[in-house]
Order: structure tokens, then sequence, then C-alpha cells
């Protein structure tokens, strides 16, 4: 993709402008952002993943006397309120791993880093339809699938919520704007940007939304990683406190020995490998409903393609793929990377991987991480 090339899908803004002027930043309305879009996943088949106990889905309701009630899937078709009924709405997550259609929408967004990715939500609401007024911690493009739909948004600084209410929703709601969507509009929102979207008449919407991991939850995951690899890289060396004197206060830590741990933990915390280890195994990994199939018969490799559900990073000395990390180095290095970068690889590049790398290709392939043409 040209990172200077202007697009309709950003209302003619090249990725590298959009990025610059909206991204993190403030909000862009596209009309016709996808002209003549139609939903790759219709309302029967949006309905029939909801069903199933591998696909995330919840339920919205707004009552008549304004509150709220909260599903959580799967939904058998006959558990569904009526289309004709007002105010549901159908909320399906991860869309994107059961349609290879809707993976190949994420392709339109690969300007933002693949590990920023977190997957496509589609809603389907009834007429006034919505989550009420909330906020996302992350960025989103709101795509109209299909229907239209009224969005409210404002920057407000009041972000409490509503404490009874079984959703986030802000208790003083205030926009700014308001927009009415039709197939193929956009909306991009920043993180934090309140927001409403009420359904005029039927309507489908895809959400593109990008994961922004919590300071403390990414430090929680990499320290449990780290812990698992530390004993390994740093080695059995054992305290030594050949200079301790004889303690008056037996049941005092000594400071040596605090020292001591401090200097073991700012060791694995230093080792750029193994941290880097860990964060490129924590932004590949699957999400966790996630289920490959195996193939126990050998595969002849010629061209590969991940698998739309398989997640692929790399950085300067390791590629990641689905959690798991290999050191890369050379011709396979960049090979690999074109992998990630392209997910597939032509019959060319699978021949000029080293033997090593195939045994991998052909790994990859029998736990049902990619497939072979």
């Amino acid at each position: 993709m040209d990172m200077h090339q202007h697009l309709p899908l950003l209302g003619g803004l090249s990725p590298q402008q959009f990025m610059r002027q909206h991204w993190q930043k403030k909000p862009l309305l596209v009309r016709q952002a996808i002209a003549g879009f139609k939903p790759p996943v219709d309302r029967t088949a949006l309905f029939a993943l909801a069903a199933l106990e591998q696909v995330e889905s919840r339920l919205v309701v707004a009552d008549s006397d304004g509150g709220w009630k909260l599903r959580h899937g799967p939904f058998p078709r006959r558990s569904l309120p009526a289309l004709t009924r007002p105010c549901w709405t159908l909320l399906v997550q991860g869309l994107d791993l059961h349609a290879d259609a809707v993976h190949a929408l994420l392709g339109r967004f690969r300007f933002i880093p693949d590990a920023r990715l977190d997957d496509v939500m589609v809603s389907y609401a009834s007429d006034g339809g919505g989550v009420g007024p909330h906020f996302d911690s992350y960025d989103v493009f709101l795509l109209q699938a299909s229907g239209r739909r009224r969005w409210r948004i404002g920057r407000q600084r009041d972000l409490s919520l509503e404490p009874a209410a079984p959703l986030k929703i802000l208790r003083h709601f205030e926009y700014e704007q308001e927009f009415e969507l039709e197939p193929g509009d956009m909306l991009y929102l920043p993180p934090r940007y309140a927001h409403e979207g009420v359904a005029v008449g039927a309507c489908m919407t895809y959400s593109i939304g990008f994961r922004a991991p919590a300071r403390g939850e990414l430090a929680a995951e990499l320290l449990q990683r780290l812990a698992q690899d530390a004993p390994e890289a740093l080695g059995a060396a054992m305290y030594r406190d050949a200079g301790q004197s004889a303690s008056v206060c037996a049941a005092q830590i000594p400071t040596a020995l605090s020292d001591f741990a401090s200097s073991a933990l700012r060791s694995a915390l230093e080792n750029p490998v193994l941290l880097d280890r860990a964060l490129g195994e924590y932004l590949s990994e699957p999400k966790a409903q996630v289920c490959f199939e195996s193939c126990r018969v050998p595969v002849r490799l010629h061209s590969v393609r991940l698998d739309r559900r398989t997640r692929m990073l790399y950085d300067a000395s390791h590629v990641y793929i689905n959690g798991e990390s290999y050191c890369a180095s050379g011709r396979d290095a960049a090979l690999m990377r074109r992998l990630a970068d392209e997910r597939a690889l032509g019959a060319a590049d699978v021949a000029r991987c080293s033997g090593q790398a195939r045994g991998l290709l052909q790994d990859w392939c029998a736990a049902g991480w990619i497939g072979s043409d």
C-alpha cells in the first residue's frame, strides 16, 4: 500500500495524512468511503453465527422506561426479539475470524500496524436500537453496512457512568455534532470520544476496532512471560553474603538480599531479547475463542497463505505467530517477514526457504495456521 496515495476510504486523504491529522486526535466523517458497499455477511448469516458457542455475541434491549437489559450469547434464532420489535441490538464480535470477506475488509486498514488491530464487530439493530451514549478506550472506524444510523458525538470531559446500568452508559451525554450515515459511509472516532448511534429503521454497522492495552495490564502480562524465561536467561548464580555480620534483628530482611533481588529483576527487564520476545508473543496471541483445525496428513508446500485467524508479527530478530516466537535471520527472516506483511508467499519464495524454514512452514500447516495452495 502506498502511504502517500489519496484514498476514498479516508475522504481523499493519504494514509500518511490521516495518521498525522486524525489518528488519536479528532474524528473524521467520510461519505461513501466504500462506494456501493454491500455487507459481506447478511442478517441471516449473522444470526446463525450468533447461535454458535464459539462466537462472542451480546443482545442489548432498551426498555420503555429508559433502562437497559444485556444478555450474552449464544442466541438460538428463537431467542432473539422479533424483527418488528424496536430498540434492540445484536452485537457479534470478531466477525473477521469467521468470514474471509470480512477479514479481507481489514486489508484496507493495514496502514495501521497489525499489532494494534483488535477485530471487526458487527451490530444489527432494529428501529431505534443502540447501546446508549458511551465512549471507547480505543480507536474505531464505524462503517455503515446497511440501512441508516444517526450518530451524535462530542468531546466531553465528564465521563461518569450510570451506576446501575449493565452497560457503560454516560450519565451526562452532551453531543456537539450529529450525522446520519448510509451504506458505505464511515465515521472514525479516536479514543474516549463520546458518541451514541441510533438505528433509523433496521440497520447493520461494522466497527473496525484497534486494541490499546492498558499500561498495568501490559506490564502484568509481560512480567508473567518474563518470569517463564528468566531462570534460563539469567543463569543460576546464587546469592552470596560472605560479608554478612552477625544479626541482632534476625527477622529483618538483609539489605544485600533486597539489592540482589532488585538486580535480578532489573536484569530481566533490561534484557532486550527477553522483553521484545515477551511483547511479540503477547501481541500475536490469538483470541481466546480461536480454535485451529490441525491436519494430520503431510501437505506438499507450494504457495502458502496465513489462515484468517492467524496473527503474525515480527521485530528485528524474531518472527511471532499465534503466541509463539522464532529466531530469524538472513534470507529466511526476509521471507518470513514478507509472509507476515503480505499474509502469503508465492511458490517461488517458498522454494527459496531453507530446509529449516520449510520445516516450520510444514509445522504451521499441520497446526492449521497456514494453508498451502
